[in-house]
């Protein structure tokens, strides 16, 4: 019986993580030649090409990105099943920066595994919009970086998952209703803001900017204080507001995509496992 050996699956998601044979010999501890002679070998394994060379960017090919997905899943599990047995001393610390969003809806209890599972490794978390969190002024900071995408691409690196856009109201109020409909919304930049401009746009439907908050906390007590609708990653709505779906008045929103990028860059083997953590629990 033929077996892919979890040393093969590590290199074959560093390199499409990274985009590059030579960078991420580089980072995992093997020579250029070795990265690709496994590359190779576990593509005649699978019997298909994994990556493309385009414009001399290496990409990964559709069975690549279909590998991708499960070799994630399969290095998360092997690594839990080796966490259960053994203790590793992992030490360290990690700053990630994220969107306030999943700061508070879905970060904590992974987050919470992980600071269980890792007590001596330091968590810094900086929310942020996307777009800040990825300006070149504000990235070198990050180990790692989980952010939003306007375009889906599965072409991009880091990409977890993409996730529909929809419309957040309050359980209490119809505020959707209005002739004028009533925003509550983040700060210019945010990409939810500018979906929901966007789509209202093309139906031309009439409305107006309420409450202005940078954080889900505020944006969450203002729809719940009858305020207005927001615009949320679905994967995201607290469990208190309703998806305010079927709803003829409101235009489609489409998707997005989420990314986390970072932590084999810094060659921590603390950001790297936490990277490992999110990817698994979001994917």
């Amino acid at each position: 019986m033929r077996n892919i050996s979890m040393d093969a699956l590590r290199t074959f998601v560093a390199v499409h993580d990274i985009g590059s044979v030579t960078v991420a010999a580089d980072q995992i501890g093997r020579s250029q030649p070795a990265t690709s002679l496994q590359i190779k070998k576990l593509e005649e394994l699978l019997g298909t090409a994994l990556f493309l060379r385009i414009k001399k960017r290496l990409v990964p090919s559709d069975d690549g990105l279909k590998l991708y997905q499960r070799a994630r899943q399969i290095i998360a599990l092997n690594d839990d099943i080796l966490l259960d047995f053994h203790q590793p001393t992992l030490e360290g610390s990690v700053c990630l920066g994220i969107p306030s969003e999943f700061a508070i809806t879905l970060l904590p209890e992974i987050l919470g595994r992980f600071s269980t599972a890792y007590p001596h490794v330091a968590l810094e978390i900086v929310s942020d919009l996307s777009r800040n969190l990825l300006s070149a002024e504000q990235s070198r900071r990050y180990d790692l970086t989980l952010s939003l995408h306007n375009r889906p691409s599965k072409r991009r690196k880091g990409v977890i998952k993409s996730d529909q856009l929809v419309w957040v109201g309050s359980s209490q109020h119809q505020t959707e209703r209005q002739s004028e409909l009533p925003l509550v919304l983040a700060q210019e930049g945010c990409i939810y803001r500018q979906r929901a401009a966007q789509r209202l746009g093309k139906i031309q439907r009439p409305w107006r900017l309420v409450h202005t908050n940078p954080d889900l906390s505020g944006i969450q007590s203002a729809i719940e204080a009858g305020l207005g609708i927001t615009v949320l990653a679905k994967s995201t709505v607290p469990k208190n507001l309703k998806i305010l779906a079927n709803n003829k008045q409101l235009p489609a929103l489409g998707q997005i995509d989420i990314c986390l990028t970072g932590g084999y860059g810094k060659g921590s083997d603390a950001s790297e496992r936490l990277g490992d953590y999110i990817k698994s629990s979001l994917a």
